[in-house]
């Protein structure tokens, strides 16, 4: 069993500290077993991070990834997601974010896309969602997951080529049975998971502190200096970081 003590000393040795902005992604199972659950996460990183801080933690309102029939298979469905409503309290974020949102002195978004905040700077979450901790020199704590959940890396997409998106977006007969409104679904998948290039590059740039507590794998970086990896690569060989051949004109 992890405690409070071999938390707290361990996120300091880490870097955590007072005032600092940060982006929280957590598995609570990952530690095998923390005592006080996820209310002992959040003190901690409240005790920490102090009201001079600031912690950002997802509030999307979306179920797990649902499975798949043969009828969805056959229409090349690979992710089918649903829409949650506002106020559900248990979602795909876990519930360490989950308990984080529904605390009466963190704010957040009503919107299925939304984002959680707490501390000095915590009410920029219904204003930009994390735009302020990545333009404010914010920190990524990932604990027990990796990149993949790693939301701010959302916030350069756009640099995708649109020719990319069409390729894994849901026709009108997928959104006729899934209205957009209600789901997020996904058709195809690219051959290459380009995040887990992105991560590896952070790594071998020597951007991610990496320790564990417990059986809990955790990474800390500076939220920046790794999505900007993934814009530069974005605008560089977008078709090269997915694996897809570029249609020819």
């Amino acid at each position: 069993m992890v405690n409070r003590n071999d938390l707290k000393k361990a996120l300091v040795q880490l870097g955590v500290e007072s005032g600092m902005v940060l982006e929280v992604h957590s598995s609570l199972s990952s530690f095998g077993e923390l005592e006080g659950g996820a209310m002992t996460l959040i003190d901690v990183l409240k005790e920490l991070v102090t009201p001079q801080g600031s912690i950002f933690m997802p509030a999307l309102r979306l179920s797990r990834e649902l499975e798949l029939t043969s009828e969805d298979k056959q229409l090349g469905i690979t992710v089918k997601i649903r829409k949650l409503d506002p106020d559900t309290p248990h979602t795909a974020m876990g519930i360490v974010a989950d308990t984080f949102r529904s605390l009466p002195d963190t704010v957040s978004g009503r919107d299925t896309i939304s984002t959680s905040g707490w501390g000095l700077h915590g009410e920029e979450a219904l204003k930009g969602g994390l735009d302020y901790a990545i333009h404010n020199g914010g920190k990524a704590l990932l604990l027990g997951v990796d990149i993949y959940k790693l939301t701010a890396m959302h916030y350069v997409e756009g640099n995708t080529p649109e020719e990319i998106t069409r390729q894994f977006a849901p026709g009108e007969e997928i959104n006729r049975i899934y209205p957009p409104d209600k789901w997020i679904i996904e058709a195809g998948h690219p051959p290459i998971k380009a995040w887990y290039t992105v991560q590896k590059m952070a790594y071998e740039k020597g951007l991610i502190k990496e320790t564990f507590i417990g059986s809990c794998k955790v990474m800390f970086f500076d939220i920046m200096p790794v999505i900007s990896l993934y814009e530069n690569e974005l605008k560089r060989d977008p078709y090269g970081l997915w694996g897809i051949k570029k249609a020819e004109a």
